[in-house]
């Protein structure tokens, strides 16, 4: 078991949504040095800047965060930069720290590295059965040859690396750009943005019956601490709560917990993206003890109200 109270730790996309939890989750359990680069001092898509990240913070554990991430839109106009700099990123950081003697890494995949069509629940020895989602496919294959790397470097370098595969996040903090959000926060503007309008429709993208599986950050922050303190292998790791929900459902979930009373209008010319994901989670109670403890009812209450205090004033039209 690792303890982290002492370690130096390292956090990439430590600014971003998921990381800005961690931390906090660091710094509750009496971690003190912890270092959250920004890509505009160490660009991780350039191999010399990670290798200078290292040597400055010299580091005892990193969590490799960082990613160019976004929803369906965001990622069928951006295919190639998706996968370049996600590839790119995750390439540097293990190499340079196996090179640094790190002592350990903890990596995030995605759920989006599965097959399209891969049995529900997906199961961690299924992400080679099959191709992914058409819309996500370059995003997802670059996170999943992390995992290629990381078993790799553990087989030829004895490497401490692991590789943790959550599905979509969400909670306060969360991306609410309508060009790069992902579902739940998207839905949730829009929802706030046409009660407050008066408007009586929203239109979403495709038909609503795809089913999603969603994970509270709090809940997501908390299995990575405790993959760090617990976890010592290559083998993939499934993150998740283990419970699914239609589209369709999470829109009525969302209008009711906004106030939105209008209509939802679905066009289904746009792509509903893959058809269903659902995690079998049974893998990570087994290996690091954790289970999902937030609710998607308490923590959609959550998500909105933090929406509601932070951007709610700016859905208003003037008068």
């Amino acid at each position: 078991m690792m303890a982290l109270a002492d370690k130096r730790i390292v956090v990439t996309g430590g600014a971003g949504f998921l990381g800005e939890c961690l931390v906090k989750a660091l710094q509750a359990r009496g971690v003190n040095q912890i270092v959250v680069p920004r890509s505009r001092d160490y660009d991780l898509v350039d191999r010399a800047a990670t290798r200078r990240l290292l040597a400055d913070t010299k580091p005892e554990l990193v969590f490799h965060l960082a990613a160019r991430v976004g929803g369906i839109g965001a990622n069928r106009k951006n295919p190639g930069r998706f996968l370049f700099e996600n590839a790119m990123m995750g390439l540097h950081v293990l190499e340079e720290a196996r090179q640094a003697g790190v002592e350990k890494v903890v990596a995030v995949g995605t759920i989006c590295a599965y097959p399209k069509f891969a049995p529900v629940p997906f199961r961690e020895e299924d992400l080679w059965n099959g191709y992914p989602e058409e819309t996500n496919a370059p995003y997802g294959i670059a996170k999943k040859l992390m995992l290629v790397q990381s078993q790799a470097y553990r087989e030829q370098y004895g490497m401490n690396s692991v590789v943790l595969f959550p599905v979509n996040l969400y909670g306060p903090g969360d991306n609410f750009d309508l060009e790069t959000s992902h579902v739940i926060p998207a839905l949730i503007r829009k929802c706030v943005t046409a009660r407050n309008e008066g408007r009586t429709e929203i239109t979403l993208w495709g038909d609503g019956t795809p089913t999603r599986e969603f994970l509270y950050v709090d809940d997501a922050a908390r299995a990575l601490i405790l993959a760090a303190e617990r976890y010592d292998s290559s083998d993939p790791v499934n993150v998740g709560s283990g419970e699914e929900i239609s589209i369709r459902d999470l829109a009525t979930l969302v209008a009711e917990a906004t106030g939105y009373t209008g209509r939802i209008v679905w066009d289904s010319t746009l792509p509903n993206g893959q058809p269903r994901r659902r995690l079998e989670v049974s893998k990570a109670r087994e290996r690091f003890d954790f289970a999902a403890q937030i609710g998607l009812a308490e923590g959609m209450k959550r998500t909105v109200a933090f929406y509601e205090a932070h951007y709610g004033h700016q859905e208003r039209s003037p008068v």
